[in-house]
Order: C-alpha cells, then structure tokens, then sequence
C-alpha cells in the first residue's frame, strides 16, 4: 500500500501505526480488494480498506469484459464513496461508517470501520429463518427511512442489473417474449407511486451478522440507487432459498418484510397504498432480475421454475 494512503488512514484514525492484515476478498473481475489493517496508538484495533486499483485488463468471470462494463464498474465505485461520504442510516439499517475515502488516478480507497470488532462478526452461506428475518427487517428500516427520498449523488435507479445498463446481456437473450416486454416491465417498476433508496446488491453474502443472527450490518454499495424496495427484497429471497423454499416460504417472509415496514414507515405515509402497489411489483421484481439472468448467465441456479411462474404471471399481465 502507497505510503501516501497509510498517512491518510493513520491520521484519519488517530493511529500512530498501522499492520496490513489479512485479506478480505478480491474485488470483482480484479478491481482491487478488501483487506484488514490493524492499527496502532487509537482506540479502534482495526479498519476494513477495500482499495479498487482499475485493472489493464479486466478479467469477468462469465466473460463480459467491455467498455461499457468497465465504465459501469467505474462509476459504480463513485457511487458507493458518495454514498459513505453523504449518506448515514439508523441503527435499525447498520451500515460500516466511513472514516477516510479518496482517489486518485486509477486507484481509489474507501476506508470503513470494521464490522467485526463492531459485533457483526459473523458472516452466512445459508440462513434459518431467524437470520432471514433480521436481514429482511434491515431491508425494511432501511426503506422507510429513505421513503421519497432522491437518490442524489447514487445511481438515479438503483442495482445492478437495471435495464438500461444492461443492453449486452439484453441482446444475449434468447427468450423473445421476456426479451420483448423487458422495456414494458421496467416501465412499470420506474413508474410506480412509492419509491425509496434500494441497496442494489443485497444478497445474503452483503450482511455482517451478530454472533446470535438477530442483529445484521449490510456493506457493498456499489450500486445504490433510487427505486422500489420490492427489487432489494426479491434479490434477497432469491439469494438464499432455493426454488422449493421460496415456493414455501416466500409469502410469509413477505408479509414479515410488511410488518417490519409498516412499523417503521412515518405516520403520514398512506401504509395501505404503499404495501398494495409493492406486492403488486414483487413478481415485476422478481421477474426483472430473471430477465438479467436470462442474458447473463443462462445455466444460473436461480433460472427455476418458481422464477418461470412468476415471469408467466407478469407477462400474462401485461397482455391485459
């Protein structure tokens, strides 16, 4: 690391030295990585860095390696530094605060606080219903508090397999009905009444958990944006049950999604009309991120049949 971003960490901290640590993970497609610094001298005994340096090369691991791949990574990174330089949550929705960010040249650096020395030290390949729950009730908290808010600064609509940044993976397509109304689904879920801040990436490897799994912290920003809470929710779902399990207990962790909602939506916010259109978009939702799928990665594990039914339902209601 560039002597020039351990001053920076150091004197952001309050630190007198500074260890790099263990590494984290490797950033997609070779953009950098995360990695652990402990730290010397202050009161925290780490920081989490994640420290995109823009590849020469960039190495896709489905082979989508492009410009406008390339750019959509880019200004993905300056998206996720303004949101953690502008935007805070509430306990309810805890995120890591940022202490330090900057960039320069092909390199940035976003200095976080660390998660686990915080109690969110536990991370899950599979959950129980419990953890699904807190992760769910996050989800909810988190869109209420940002419930008509612009999305300044973020990706005016957020996630990323949003349509109009995926015009490859459209074209990939070999489902020519889905492939077809992709512009009209898209439409509806733009257009609704009820919009928020949506995560973007909140699948369950973005949740820090609590040693009991009551508790969560989400991290990976990179794509938050403006739009309906139904696409973070679906994506969520989709990310840890397989097609068995959201046939079963898709409806009812959506009504706990509600329930938590309603709780912590303002009074003012007509609760009825905004629960109404939402369910309305979860099959939208869902089938939007199927159509992303589709052209991304056709032998995928969540192209299933419960996606299918719900993509047959929303066509079919579009023909109305």
């Amino acid at each position: 690391m560039k002597q020039e971003y351990q001053d920076l960490i150091l004197q952001a901290c309050g630190a007198s030295s500074l260890r790099v640590g263990a590494k984290i993970q490797s950033l997609w497609s070779g953009y950098g990585e995360i990695v652990r610094l402990h730290l010397e001298g202050c009161e925290r005994p780490s920081v989490v860095v994640k420290h995109v340096k823009f590849p020469q090369e960039a190495e896709h691991p489905c082979g989508w390696t492009t410009d406008r791949s390339h750019t959509r990574k880019v200004r993905s990174y300056q998206v996720e530094t303004h949101w953690y330089q502008n935007y805070s949550t509430s306990p309810n929705c805890r995120i890591p605060a940022c202490l330090a960010a900057c960039s320069h040249g092909d390199e940035m650096l976003i200095v976080l606080e660390d998660l686990d020395v915080a109690g969110y030290d536990r991370r899950r390949t599979s959950v129980k219903d419990r953890e699904m729950r807190a992760c769910l009730s996050w989800l909810a908290h988190f869109h209420a508090l940002f419930l008509g808010v612009e999305p300044e600064g973020l990706w005016p609509v957020g996630t990323y397999w949003h349509l109009e940044t995926r015009p490859d993976e459209l074209e990939a397509m070999d489902d020519a009905e889905l492939k077809a109304a992709a512009g009209d689904i898209d439409r509806v879920l733009n257009e609704c009444r009820f919009k928020t801040v949506v995560h973007g990436d909140a699948k369950l490897a973005n949740f820090c958990f609590s040693q009991s799994g009551q508790k969560v912290a989400a991290v990976d920003f990179q794509y938050v944006g403006g739009g309906c809470g139904m696409k973070d929710v679906v994506y969520f779902l989709g990310s840890c049950m397989d097609e068995r399990e959201c046939e079963k207990k898709a409806q009812s962790l959506l009504d706990y999604y509600f329930t938590e909602l309603k709780l912590a939506v303002k009074k003012e916010v007509d609760f009825a009309a905004l629960e109404r259109e939402w369910r309305e978009m979860f099959a939208f939702a869902w089938t939007d991120f199927h159509r992303m799928l589709l052209g991304w990665m056709p032998g995928h594990w969540k192209i299933n049949c419960y996606s299918k039914q719900l993509t047959r339902e929303v066509l079919g209601k579009l023909k109305k």
